[in-house]
């Protein structure tokens, strides 16, 4: 695998779980779950980093309650992964900017 190939998953793997974990503390602080309302707040980087989890946690209670097609919840699978792909990049040049990563 390639050095680019590579931080670009890693970076998909931090985007994903920066998500679960600003969207589970959101939870738990506030006793209700987050939705896409957390967008109305204002521009924060909160906010646009838990938005991965928000569509993937709507998508897959879609496709069961609602018997969604296959194709709706693929593309937004792709969106979802996209944006945590951008949200983990962004993140990780932070800390690099920071100097807490090499």
């Amino acid at each position: 695998m390639s050095p680019d190939a590579l931080n670009s998953l890693f970076s998909l793997c931090i985007g994903f779980a920066l998500a679960g974990a600003l969207t589970s503390g959101y939870q738990a602080l506030l006793q209700r779950p987050a939705g896409f309302g957390l967008l109305e707040q204002g521009a924060a980087p909160k906010t646009f980093a838990a938005v991965p989890f928000i569509i993937m946690r709507n998508t897959l209670r879609g496709a069961r309650i609602e018997r969604r097609r296959f194709e709706f919840v693929m593309l937004a699978t792709i969106l979802a992964g996209f944006w945590s792909l951008m949200s983990g990049t962004f993140f990780l040049m932070t800390l690099r900017t920071a100097g807490l990563l090499a």
